[in-house]
């Protein structure tokens, strides 16, 4: 039986799970032959190295009536929750050392969020939010990239990492949208084979939560961009709690970009309890080109995270073999 390898999408609009899971094996495959796996990438880029599956959850942030990607429905509660994930982002990029052109943008969102914090009524605060965002959108990165036509989708999309969080919007038959996400991805995991779990952006909150609540063997798990060491929104609303490495993971590597601003707090290990078996992150800085790193692909097709990827799948054939 061959090892399982499931991919958990992170923040973003709708997407075709087929043609994503086809995009993280090429850019997998890519990876893998910089860290000298040609054979392994080439099992890749066909689909024939693992059980693939590519996690889609997205459909479930969808509130009904709902137009687009967008947070004006929230409530001052959550809003509260973005602007403290916007102050993080803003404070994290600036501590960075931007140039003056990018500071005097981080300055000016950073004003606007602080003169909105006396807003009252949800619509207003979320109105302010969306201000802010804009501004955001002038960061050259961000604006050559494209990644957001405008402020409010921007904040729509990083309000999902804070509705998950929220523990509420429930179904018809009670179940929270966290749940509802979390029954997606342990679903492929309930096969009883070792699974290798990579995890990009916001997926890495769920797929940390869900393997809680796993008990087959995970040899890796892979989180790549990941804001889990957002202090003050992200790893205080987690759980369990204190956060810790799930026992069912034998090891743990994650990997950041300097210019990710999605992942602000990198080094995971600092903010994370080892497990029983004493398997904590093992965070490293990757160098991607282009104006806009925080996209999974980037990531898969470094050699350095493409290399343990490969290697776990194909002691774990071995050992199914023998």
């Amino acid at each position: 039986m061959r090892p399982a390898l499931v991919l958990v999408h992170g923040i973003g609009g709708a997407r075709d799970a087929e043609k994503e899971r086809d995009s993280w094996l090429a850019a997998l495959a890519s990876g893998a032959r910089k860290a000298g796996h040609s054979r392994e990438a080439a099992e890749l880029a066909r689909n024939s190295f693992a059980e693939t599956t590519f996690v889609y959850y997205g459909d479930l942030f969808t509130r009904p009536q709902a137009q687009g990607r967008t947070a004006q429905h929230a409530g001052v509660e959550e809003s509260g929750a973005l602007r403290q994930m916007l102050k993080c982002l803003i404070d994290a990029k600036l501590d960075t050392d931007p140039d003056k052109r990018e500071r005097h943008v981080l300055e000016h969102a950073r004003a606007e969020l602080t003169a909105g914090q006396q807003a009252q009524g949800s619509g207003d605060v979320a109105r302010r939010l969306v201000n802010v965002c804009t501004t955001l959108l002038a960061l050259p990165g961000i604006r050559r990239a494209g990644q957001w036509a405008s402020g409010r989708l921007m904040l729509g999309d990083l309000a999902q990492v804070t509705r998950y969080l929220a523990r509420a919007e429930p179904d018809r038959d009670g179940r929270t949208l966290d749940e509802r996400i979390r029954d997606r991805i342990l679903a492929p995991l309930g096969d009883g084979r070792p699974a290798v779990v990579i995890a990009h952006s916001l997926g890495s909150v769920v797929a940390l939560e869900c393997l809680h609540h796993h008990s087959g063997s995970v040899p890796l798990l892979v989180t790549l961009g990941s804001p889990l060491g957002m202090r003050t929104v992200v790893r205080p609303r987690l759980r369990p709690q204190p956060p810790a490495t799930p026992d069912c993971v034998r090891r743990w590597l994650n990997y950041w970009d300097r210019d990710d601003l999605i992942a602000p707090r990198p080094w995971l290990e600092r903010d994370m309890l080892p497990s029983s078996t004493g398997c904590l992150p093992e965070s490293a800085r990757v160098d991607s080109d282009g104006i806009w790193v925080h996209t999974a692909t980037k990531y898969l097709a470094q050699a350095s995270v493409a290399g343990p990827v490969v290697e776990a799948l194909r002691r774990e054939e071995e050992t199914a073999s023998t």
